[in-house]
């Protein structure tokens, strides 16, 4: 049952996200795509703060957070994580995993983008 909140709530999530690129943008810089990372973050937040005061069930964080916030954008995820660990006093381990995930899938897009000019180009 589980995989249907996901489910709904991702294809919900990725709409909005597609939603938002429709929005004309002539600039250089990728304001919509931070936009979105920004609008995901403050999501995803809410969520995780409305639960600890409410008492929400496993189907509806299912649907917000994982479906939802992580259609919309997993920056969202990736951002609550680093906050949870600068919150719970780990900075270092904070730190090193926002470096990490950036520099680590940089690497992957270059690796992606290498493998599939050597075996498809």
């Amino acid at each position: 049952m589980n995989f249907l909140f996901v489910g709904m709530g991702g294809a919900l999530g990725s709409m909005m996200r597609y939603a938002i690129s429709l929005i004309l943008w002539k600039g250089q810089f990728p304001v919509l795509t931070l936009c979105t990372n920004v609008i995901g973050a403050i999501m995803i937040g809410f969520v995780t703060g409305l639960a600890a005061q409410k008492n929400i069930s496993q189907s509806w964080m299912m649907f917000l957070k994982t479906g939802l916030c992580g259609g919309f954008t997993t920056f969202s995820t990736f951002s609550l994580e680093s906050f949870i660990l600068m919150e719970n006093g780990r900075h270092g381990l904070s730190v090193l995993y926002m470096i990490s995930s950036v520099l680590l899938c940089l690497m992957g897009i270059w690796l992606g983008m290498a493998v599939s000019r050597k075996c498809c180009g």
